[in-house]
Protein backbone atom coordinates (compact mmCIF):
# COMPACT_ATOMS: atom_id res chain seq x y z
CA UNK A 1 0.00 0.00 0.00
CA UNK A 2 1.64 3.55 -0.82
CA UNK A 3 0.40 6.86 -0.09
CA UNK A 4 0.98 9.04 -2.68
CA UNK A 5 0.06 13.00 -2.57
CA UNK A 6 3.14 13.78 -4.87
CA UNK A 7 1.38 14.14 -8.30
CA UNK A 8 4.38 15.09 -11.14
CA UNK A 9 6.18 16.63 -7.95
CA UNK A 10 9.19 14.03 -7.84
CA UNK A 11 9.77 14.52 -11.37
CA UNK A 12 7.64 11.31 -12.07
CA UNK A 13 3.86 11.01 -12.35
CA UNK A 14 3.95 9.04 -9.13
CA UNK A 15 6.52 8.77 -6.60
CA UNK A 16 6.91 5.18 -6.80
CA UNK A 17 8.02 5.49 -10.47
CA UNK A 18 11.98 6.55 -8.78
CA UNK A 19 12.11 2.92 -7.70
CA UNK A 20 10.67 0.98 -10.57
CA UNK A 21 7.97 -0.88 -8.16
CA UNK A 22 4.14 -1.50 -8.75
CA UNK A 23 2.52 -1.68 -5.18
CA UNK A 24 -0.58 -3.50 -4.45
CA UNK A 25 -2.59 -0.24 -4.23
CA UNK A 26 -1.72 3.81 -4.51
CA UNK A 27 -4.28 6.41 -2.52
CA UNK A 28 -4.31 9.97 -3.77
CA UNK A 29 -5.74 12.91 -2.32
CA UNK A 30 -5.22 16.52 -2.32
CA UNK A 31 -2.74 16.44 -5.45
CA UNK A 32 -5.58 14.70 -7.15
CA UNK A 33 -7.23 17.88 -7.44
CA UNK A 34 -4.92 20.55 -7.59
CA UNK A 35 -6.56 21.43 -4.55
CA UNK A 36 -9.41 22.98 -5.44
CA UNK A 37 -11.83 20.39 -4.17
CA UNK A 38 -11.49 17.77 -1.83
CA UNK A 39 -11.28 14.32 -3.67
CA UNK A 40 -9.32 11.00 -3.35
CA UNK A 41 -8.73 8.27 -5.54
CA UNK A 42 -7.64 4.72 -5.49
CA UNK A 43 -5.33 2.60 -7.83
CA UNK A 44 -5.13 -1.03 -8.06
CA UNK A 45 -5.40 -4.08 -10.27
CA UNK A 46 -8.45 -6.12 -11.10
CA UNK A 47 -7.29 -8.62 -9.04
CA UNK A 48 -7.21 -6.62 -5.62
CA UNK A 49 -10.26 -4.05 -6.56
CA UNK A 50 -12.34 -7.13 -7.33
CA UNK A 51 -11.89 -8.54 -4.10
CA UNK A 52 -14.28 -5.43 -2.63
CA UNK A 53 -17.88 -6.12 -3.13
CA UNK A 54 -20.47 -3.85 -2.89
CA UNK A 55 -21.52 -2.56 0.17
CA UNK A 56 -18.12 -3.41 1.63
CA UNK A 57 -16.31 -0.08 0.80
CA UNK A 58 -17.21 3.08 1.26
CA UNK A 59 -16.03 6.61 0.72
CA UNK A 60 -16.44 9.85 2.45
CA UNK A 61 -16.15 11.55 -1.65
CA UNK A 62 -17.20 8.72 -3.54
CA UNK A 63 -19.55 9.79 -6.11
CA UNK A 64 -19.26 13.76 -6.27
CA UNK A 65 -19.53 14.27 -10.11
CA UNK A 66 -17.84 17.60 -9.51
CA UNK A 67 -15.07 16.79 -7.87
CA UNK A 68 -14.21 13.83 -10.36
CA UNK A 69 -14.19 16.48 -13.64
CA UNK A 70 -11.42 18.60 -11.17
CA UNK A 71 -9.44 15.69 -10.72
CA UNK A 72 -9.71 14.81 -14.42
CA UNK A 73 -8.62 18.12 -15.25
CA UNK A 74 -6.11 18.43 -13.23
CA UNK A 75 -4.65 15.01 -14.36
CA UNK A 76 -4.67 16.38 -17.79
CA UNK A 77 -3.02 19.61 -17.09
CA UNK A 78 -0.10 17.70 -15.62
CA UNK A 79 -0.12 15.68 -18.76
CA UNK A 80 -0.43 18.52 -21.31
CA UNK A 81 1.68 20.62 -19.44
CA UNK A 82 4.56 17.99 -18.69
CA UNK A 83 4.76 19.11 -15.12
CA UNK A 84 6.45 16.08 -13.86
CA UNK A 85 8.98 16.81 -16.39
CA UNK A 86 9.83 20.36 -15.30
CA UNK A 87 9.44 19.08 -11.87
CA UNK A 88 12.70 16.90 -13.04
CA UNK A 89 14.72 19.45 -14.49
CA UNK A 90 13.76 22.41 -12.10
CA UNK A 91 14.43 19.93 -9.31
CA UNK A 92 18.23 19.25 -10.92
CA UNK A 93 18.73 22.75 -10.78
CA UNK A 94 18.00 23.63 -7.30
CA UNK A 95 19.92 20.92 -6.13
CA UNK A 96 22.87 22.09 -8.07
CA UNK A 97 22.56 25.44 -6.81
CA UNK A 98 22.32 24.18 -3.28
CA UNK A 99 24.45 21.36 -3.32
CA UNK A 100 27.18 24.58 -4.36
CA UNK A 101 26.35 26.38 -1.09
CA UNK A 102 27.63 23.31 0.97
CA UNK A 103 31.24 23.54 3.01
CA UNK A 104 30.81 27.39 2.52
CA UNK A 105 27.37 27.73 4.68
CA UNK A 106 25.41 26.49 7.62
CA UNK A 107 24.03 23.67 4.70
CA UNK A 108 25.29 20.63 5.63
CA UNK A 109 23.37 18.52 3.20
CA UNK A 110 21.03 18.56 0.14
CA UNK A 111 18.54 16.06 -0.49
CA UNK A 112 15.42 15.43 -2.63
CA UNK A 113 13.58 14.17 -5.82
CA UNK A 114 12.30 16.72 -8.83
CA UNK A 115 10.47 19.48 -6.64
CA UNK A 116 10.45 17.87 -3.26
CA UNK A 117 13.83 19.06 -1.51
CA UNK A 118 15.11 19.84 1.54
CA UNK A 119 18.28 20.95 3.12
CA UNK A 120 20.09 19.89 6.44
CA UNK A 121 21.59 22.81 8.44
CA UNK A 122 24.57 22.38 10.41
CA UNK A 123 23.54 21.83 14.12
CA UNK A 124 22.14 18.52 16.15
CA UNK A 125 18.89 17.30 14.90
CA UNK A 126 16.10 18.23 17.23
CA UNK A 127 12.49 17.52 17.16
CA UNK A 128 9.73 17.92 15.10
CA UNK A 129 8.42 21.60 15.33
CA UNK A 130 11.44 22.67 17.43
CA UNK A 131 13.20 25.87 16.96
CA UNK A 132 16.73 25.77 15.76
CA UNK A 133 18.50 27.31 13.10
CA UNK A 134 16.97 26.31 10.63
CA UNK A 135 13.83 28.20 11.79
CA UNK A 136 16.33 31.73 12.26
CA UNK A 137 17.26 30.76 7.98
CA UNK A 138 13.57 30.47 7.15
CA UNK A 139 12.58 33.66 9.17
CA UNK A 140 15.67 34.90 7.12
CA UNK A 141 14.21 33.75 4.06
CA UNK A 142 10.64 35.22 4.66
CA UNK A 143 12.36 38.71 5.01
CA UNK A 144 14.10 38.44 1.91
CA UNK A 145 11.05 37.06 -0.32
CA UNK A 146 10.92 33.37 -0.09
CA UNK A 147 9.02 31.39 2.48
CA UNK A 148 9.86 27.77 3.10
CA UNK A 149 8.95 25.28 6.07
CA UNK A 150 11.79 24.26 8.26
CA UNK A 151 11.07 20.69 9.77
CA UNK A 152 12.44 18.63 13.15
CA UNK A 153 14.42 21.88 13.63
CA UNK A 154 17.59 21.01 11.15
CA UNK A 155 15.84 21.22 8.05
CA UNK A 156 14.33 23.18 5.85
CA UNK A 157 11.84 21.55 2.93
CA UNK A 158 11.36 23.49 -0.70
CA UNK A 159 8.49 22.11 -2.56
CA UNK A 160 7.67 24.85 -4.95
CA UNK A 161 4.83 25.24 -7.39
CA UNK A 162 5.50 22.64 -10.58
CA UNK A 163 5.24 25.35 -12.71
CA UNK A 164 7.96 27.07 -11.54
CA UNK A 165 10.56 28.33 -13.81
CA UNK A 166 14.46 27.98 -14.40
CA UNK A 167 14.42 31.86 -13.60
CA UNK A 168 12.38 31.78 -10.90
CA UNK A 169 14.77 28.85 -9.26
CA UNK A 170 17.73 31.09 -9.90
CA UNK A 171 16.05 34.14 -7.38
CA UNK A 172 14.68 31.36 -5.00
CA UNK A 173 18.54 30.24 -4.83
CA UNK A 174 20.01 34.13 -4.46
CA UNK A 175 17.30 34.47 -1.63
CA UNK A 176 18.23 31.22 -0.09
CA UNK A 177 22.81 31.63 -0.25
CA UNK A 178 21.71 35.79 0.73
CA UNK A 179 19.97 34.22 3.91
CA UNK A 180 22.11 31.37 5.38
CA UNK A 181 24.68 33.68 5.12
CA UNK A 182 23.40 36.28 6.97
CA UNK A 183 22.43 33.56 9.89
CA UNK A 184 25.98 32.70 9.78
Amino acid sequence: LTRSKLLGRTGHRLAVDHDNCKPDIVILGKALSGGVLPVSAVLASDEVMLTLKPGEHGSTYGGNPLACKVATAAIEVLRDEDLAGNAAARGEQLRAGLNSLTGNTCIEKVRGRGLLNAIVIDQPKMGYGDMGKAWEVCLQMKENGLLAKPTHGNIIRFAPPLTITESEIDECLDIIDKSVKQVG
